[in-house]
């Protein structure tokens, strides 16, 4: 295994483990993220879907197509999730965590597109 294909396995596996625990643990998300359950269960619906299954299907759909295409689309979707992020970090204010978290997904974003495109 080169060193590319193994950076795109582990890029891949790596969404796919996220993906999981958004997707099967919502409860730990949410509290990771500082959000709340309003007593509706639409929260728990979104992160399941957004911060959940959404990266368990990329990572399983680039290790399945195993191109270039599929595997930088893994950094435009956690590219996606930086510039939310930043524009939080502007608009919202900034914390410890967010920029934590904006580091990470800016640096495997980065990662995904510059050994794919």
């Amino acid at each position: 295994m080169d060193f590319v294909t193994f950076i795109n396995w582990a890029l891949a596996l790596l969404s796919i483990g996220f993906g999981a625990l958004g997707w099967l643990r919502p409860d730990h998300t949410m509290r990771t993220l500082d959000l709340q359950d309003t007593g509706s269960t639409m929260g728990m619906s979104e992160v399941r879907a957004a911060s959940g299954a959404l990266f368990v299907m990329a990572g399983i759909g680039a290790l399945l197509l195993s191109t270039p295409a599929a595997f930088a689309m893994i950094g435009f979707i956690w590219g996606g999730g930086t510039v939310g992020r930043l524009t939080s970090l502007v608009l919202d204010g900034t914390t410890r965590l967010k920029w934590i978290f904006f580091a990470s997904e800016a640096a495997i974003a980065a990662i995904a597109l510059s050994v794919n495109l």
